[in-house]
């Protein structure tokens, strides 16, 4: 029970309170005592999403890693009194990751996207951090696909499996396959900008806690997704308002 004392409850999801810093070196420690964990990356839309399925909410609470992914879930952790340190992105921890795997030489799986975007990914990230092994697959296979790929993941052994599966998909997938003994991590739309194709924001725009406008701007499609936003908002809002009403009944 350690591990969550640390955690922030927003609208039940135990988000962790850690730094990058803090995180990298947690997951690391995990890779280096060759120990399997699940590291979630929770942004509000996922969080808002575990309003209207429990097994997600209870997946994500026993992840061992839960981070705040996004200024929403970091305003929301102060908003509800338990501050986190700072926003861990998926795509800002693999970039952290990426040059302790080129330096211990681990074996990195990128699973996701489109046939070819993981491949060019992973490519790119080697031209940059040369040193790592890697294989990579894309994330629409079909049922009758999957225990090939299974059995390609076991034969690499990786230490590092990335699951860009989008959310919730890739929680479920990555729950669903724990018997892969790795340390896996949901990492959404991050092979896109790691490839090139989604460019990021540049850095004085994710500075200003701008980015998900700039993606908007960039992607008008994400419209509909960003549209989860402001009920999440308003939710945390509700279930602040409820915490003070409890504590003055008490």
């Amino acid at each position: 029970m350690e591990r969550f004392t640390m955690r922030a409850d927003i609208l039940g999801v135990k988000v962790d309170r850690e730094s990058m810093a803090e995180t990298v070196l947690k997951i690391r420690k995990a890779v280096e005592e060759q120990r399997p964990i699940q590291v979630v990356t929770a942004n509000p839309e996922l969080i808002y999403a575990t309003g209207r399925d429990v097994r997600l909410k209870q997946l994500i609470n026993s992840a061992e890693v839960v981070t705040p992914d996004g200024v929403g879930v970091v305003w929301a952790a102060k908003r509800l009194g338990h501050p986190v340190a700072e926003r861990v992105t998926g795509i800002d921890l693999i970039e952290a990751l990426f040059p302790i795997a080129a330096e211990q030489a681990w074996g990195v799986f990128f699973l996701g996207s489109q046939p070819g975007v993981a491949e060019k990914a992973a490519e790119k990230v080697a031209e940059k951090h040369p040193g790592f092994r890697w294989q990579a697959a894309h994330g629409y296979f079909s049922r009758e696909e999957e225990p090939a790929l299974l059995e390609q993941i076991r034969e690499f052994k990786p230490d590092l499996l990335l699951i860009g599966l989008g959310a919730p998909r890739q929680e479920f997938w990555m729950f669903s396959h724990l018997d892969l003994n790795t340390v896996s991590i949901g990492v959404g739309g991050s092979f896109d900008a790691l490839a090139g194709i989604n460019k990021r924001a540049p850095r004085w725009i994710r500075h200003i806690r701008l980015e998900w406008l700039y993606r908007l701007l960039k992607q008008p499609s994400r419209l509909k997704r960003q549209l989860v936003l402001p009920r999440f908002a308003w939710k945390v809002i509700c279930s602040g308002k409820e915490q003070k009403r409890t504590r003055k009944v008490r």
